[in-house]
């Protein structure tokens, strides 16, 4: 294997020979071409990667220790307002880091405050109302959902202080700010990390000692320190490593991932081949096994760890030729609807969807319907038992 691969093969991402890596004092490993611009800049020490034409800046733990970001952050109290998806994994890992953290949490949210108690905040210590909190942090990170936002920010906001930080960990909120109404005050940093992936792997990559990837971005610094208290915050929350976006491409991403090939596009092709396999006559659990289960524990790993171009060359022929010749039917019949999918998202069209969905009262008994029928039909009622076959279930 090329050594640069090698030497780049961080979390779960692994860039091409033709990549090239390098700081701006030049690496004698620097694959493929070296960076341009090795002279001094802003960002001196930081790493950058150069796949193809375009440069990027990236910062792992070998740059950033933990140790550099505890000294960051050593008169810094943190407040982790929600305790639902991001904020459970992020105040955990914080405090497991020593970090000083705090959780806001309503009372009124039973499953949220519950889950507080459970993993050992405690009230008027640790733990306070989301106001409290924020009056008490120098640093509010902001992790409700992007509705939940919405609906606190009125409760957020006469809490921040000059100096303090705000941070993200989803662009929705500053990028669609004209939905959101969530336009801070021009005397706080406005910050970005976010972890490409849940909360539950945040944690779960935490608790193994692997770190996941995350992107980062600054919207605001008027401390000047807006960078240095983002990289550390990300590197406190146990990223491997971090890569530079905005606000606006985050979300745009996002959203796009999101609905596209993460979870809604890669649910259409599984249902679609499912039921062709099925009404050709295949069984239940042969038709799992061949669109989803397969693809899950077998398939999406082995290119998570080595790309697609190994998956091709390390299956068999009649699979190798068979995908090659038809990679390109379903790209060019799904890339106009990407390209649709991707002007909604930056038109502000599927934040509004959101937003209009989220308000309504009787939204959660809508989407546990929506999601009972899904549960419940016969695709996944077929991999609830082929799940439970699997070995180490028995």
């Amino acid at each position: 294997m090329n050594r640069g691969l090698l030497l780049f093969a961080i979390g779960p991402v692994f860039l091409p020979f033709w990549a090239g890596i390098c700081y701006n004092n030049p690496l004698t490993w620097v694959t493929g071409r070296e960076c341009p611009g090795n002279s001094q800049e802003k960002e001196e020490r930081m790493k950058k990667i150069c796949i193809g034409d375009v440069e990027e800046h990236v910062v792992d733990r070998a740059e950033w220790p933990l140790e550099k970001a505890r000294e960051v952050m050593k008169n810094e109290t943190i407040a982790i307002l929600g305790y639902g998806v991001q904020g459970p994994a992020q105040a955990l890992n914080l405090r497991d880091n020593g970090f000083n953290v705090i959780l806001g949490q309503s009372k009124e949210s039973k499953r949220g405050w519950d889950k507080a108690l459970a993993d050992g905040w405690k009230p008027g210590e640790t733990l306070f109302s989301i106001p409290e909190a924020t009056e008490r942090a120098t640093v509010t990170q902001f992790l409700l959902s992007d509705a939940g936002q919405k609906a606190c920010w009125p409760e957020v906001k006469p809490h921040l202080k000059e100096g303090d930080a705000l941070y993200f960990s989803h662009g929705f909120s500053i990028a669609f700010k004209e939905l959101t109404g969530v336009i801070p005050p021009p005397n706080i940093d406005v910050i970005l990390v976010a972890p490409k992936g849940s909360g539950t792997t945040v944690r779960r990559h935490f608790l193994e000692g692997r770190g996941i990837n995350s992107s980062y971005a600054v919207f605001q610094d008027f401390t000047g320190r807006a960078l240095e208290r983002t990289i550390a915050l990300g590197i406190g929350i146990g990223s491997g490593y971090l890569f530079e976006t905005t606000f606006e491409k985050e979300v745009y991403s996002d959203l796009t991932g999101e609905r596209g090939v993460l979870m809604g596009a890669i649910y259409g092709l599984w249902l679609a081949q499912y039921n062709v396999l099925r009404s050709n006559g295949h069984s239940p659990s042969e038709a799992f096994n061949e669109t989803v289960e397969e693809a899950t524990q077998s398939l999406y790993p082995l290119i998570g760890e080595n790309g697609m171009d190994w998956m091709y060359a390390n299956c068999s022929t009649t699979a190798q030729r068979g995908a090659l010749d038809w990679f390109k039917r379903f790209y060019e019949a799904s890339k106009p609807v990407f390209e649709q999918l991707y002007e909604s998202v930056k038109s502000g069209k599927e934040a509004q969807r959101t937003i209009d969905a989220n308000s309504r009262p009787d939204y959660r008994e809508q989407l546990d319907k929506e999601l009972a029928e899904i549960r419940d039909s016969e695709m996944w009622r077929a991999g609830a038992v082929v799940r439970s076959l699997r070995p180490e279930r028995q």
